[in-house]
């Protein structure tokens, strides 16, 4: 019998492409349309925009969608450090972590999960609310370059510690939860418990 040659250029062209090398850029106003394009794949994020942590919950809710967006939009041009991280595979946006000093997330500072907190690092240590990614990327190690990225961002604007409150444990209570991470995946990028404030939520922390 004939072998059949399983090697040659026209194999070669129908072999899948390898997964594209994932890179992570800080959010700047010229990359607006990056993250729109993401938050877009998603009937939550495309309603929150992330302002969830940002300002109070009425407001969330009231500007819902092209309000948040621009609410968004505004505090990206204004602010001095960026509001977070985009991960890109190849052109592709698919993954966001909100990310910045802590006094910028007004809801946070008012939460049970701080209150424990040293409210005098407010305008210096940064805290990790959140993260996005997108259906297709995930379980591909997205979120956890964005919380690596996000620590090396921290140290570039000179903070002395970052934080995050994921969630206890490993598993999610439910899926709408999973943009908090879990405290695994906190402690593989080297944070540490500081606090517990509920049997749920565990508060994490990074020196610089």
């Amino acid at each position: 019998m004939r072998p059949v040659s399983v090697g040659g250029p026209a194999y070669a062209a129908r072999m899948p492409a390898a997964p594209a090398k994932l890179t992570v850029r800080p959010l700047t106003v010229d990359r607006l349309g990056d993250l729109e394009s993401l938050f877009s794949t998603n009937k939550t994020t495309h309603g929150c925009y992330c302002m969830w942590f940002l300002g109070p919950v009425k407001e969330c809710h009231a500007g819902w969608g092209a309000v948040n967006r621009d609410r968004f939009g505004a505090l990206t041009e204004a602010a001095d450090e960026p509001m977070g991280l985009l991960a890109y595979r190849g052109d592709e946006t698919v993954g966001w972590c909100a990310a910045g000093p802590r006094s910028r997330y007004a809801r946070m500072l008012r939460s049970p999960v701080l209150r424990n907190r040293d409210a005098d690092e407010d305008e210096r240590v940064w805290l990790v609310p959140c993260f996005f990614v997108r259906r297709d990327a995930r379980r591909s190690g997205v979120t956890t370059t964005l919380l690596e990225a996000a620590v090396k961002l921290a140290r570039k604007h000179r903070a002395p510690a970052i934080e995050g409150f994921p969630l206890a444990g490993d598993r999610r209570r439910s899926a709408g939860e999973a943009f908090l991470g879990v405290e695994p995946l906190f402690a593989a990028c080297g944070f540490t418990v500081v606090d517990r404030p509920s049997a749920s939520r565990v508060l994490m922390r990074r020196p610089l």
